[in-house]
């Protein structure tokens, strides 16, 4: 008698086996054996897995657009992005049109596993407002007035932003899952909490997200696309860098919390030199116009003595 063998199983042991499974290990499996394939390529269980992480995704127009998408959803945005960046600014018309007109952004914000944040913010980024004002996305947080707060560790806390084009139907992880930065206002006291993708050594799209001193509840959150010089990147730029993330290649790195610190640390470093550098040359600029100016006194000293 030949030995048996998981295949052997009922079907529907066999799908309520792959529930538990996460992302990596269904797409592991489909290589196995043709059957195997067939099983992970349920648009159902994908639908289940997207749902399980993310309970953004049950709004309504989000289920309505993502529909049988699911699998090339998770493929889109559990990954890092590699991104090749667009050359800035972005003038042509022809890459004016091709911007997207809409953002959708999914938000998670959790604390020891528990979601403590989840919410779906829609914007239109096709106003010309839009597109010359700095890049940023908010996400509208509902103020509790019935002191349900809590206190929370800042370094405790992981976020998923996912931003959705909807016209394309491409989505991004815009942020790293865990902060790489956690510092205090130091004139509101609140608790300022920084996530961070750097996509290149120009620019980081990141999300910041503010805490109440006393109280720890979440304030504020919003996402923004800044350059190594210290300014945020335009709405059209910023744009123009999503696009390209959602349209370019992804990798799966290993330690992946600890390689988005350490990125932010080095993208952070080479924005102090390059700080220092500016203030240094504006030292010598004004050094150089102080020495005209006391050459031309000077001149002007002896012309009138000498006359």
């Amino acid at each position: 008698m030949a030995a048996a063998t998981i295949e052997d199983l009922h079907p529907d042991m066999l799908a309520g086996a792959l529930r538990l499974l996460d992302g990596p290990d269904l797409a592991s499996l489909s290589c196995a054996t043709s059957r195997f394939r067939s099983l992970v390529g349920e648009p159902d269980l994908w639908r289940d897995l997207c749902l399980s992480s993310w309970p953004s995704l049950r709004h309504p127009r989000l289920l309505r657009l993502l529909e049988s998408s699911h699998r090339s959803f998770f493929a889109d945005v559990f990954a890092s992005p590699v991104c090749t960046l667009p050359s800035f600014p972005c003038d042509d018309s022809d890459e004016e049109a091709s911007l997207p007109s809409e953002l959708i952004s999914a938000v998670e914000l959790r604390h020891r596993n528990s979601v403590i944040l989840s919410l779906v913010a829609e914007t239109d980024t096709s106003t010309s407002w839009f597109r010359a004002a700095p890049f940023r996305l908010d996400a509208e947080v509902e103020r509790k007035d019935d002191g349900g707060s809590f206190f929370f560790s800042p370094e405790e806390l992981t976020l998923s932003w996912i931003v959705i084009d909807p016209q394309s139907r491409r989505a991004v992880s815009a942020t790293s899952r865990r902060p790489v930065a956690v510092n205090r206002h130091w004139i509101t006291g609140e608790t300022v909490v920084r996530f961070a993708l750097v996509l290149s050594d120009e620019c980081a799209v990141g999300a910041v997200v503010k805490c109440g001193e006393e109280s720890g509840e979440v304030r504020e959150i919003n996402l923004v696309a800044e350059g190594v010089e210290g300014a945020c990147l335009s709405g059209r730029e910023g744009l123009a860098v999503l696009r390209s993330a959602m349209e370019g290649g992804r990798q799966r790195r290993k330690e992946e919390e600890e390689d988005a610190r350490r990125r932010w640390e080095e993208f952070e470093g080479r924005r102090q030199k390059r700080k220092e550098t500016a203030a240094r040359m504006e030292r010598l600029v004004d050094l150089a116009f102080a020495a005209v100016g006391a050459a031309a006194f000077l001149a002007l000293f002896v012309f009138v003595v000498v006359r």
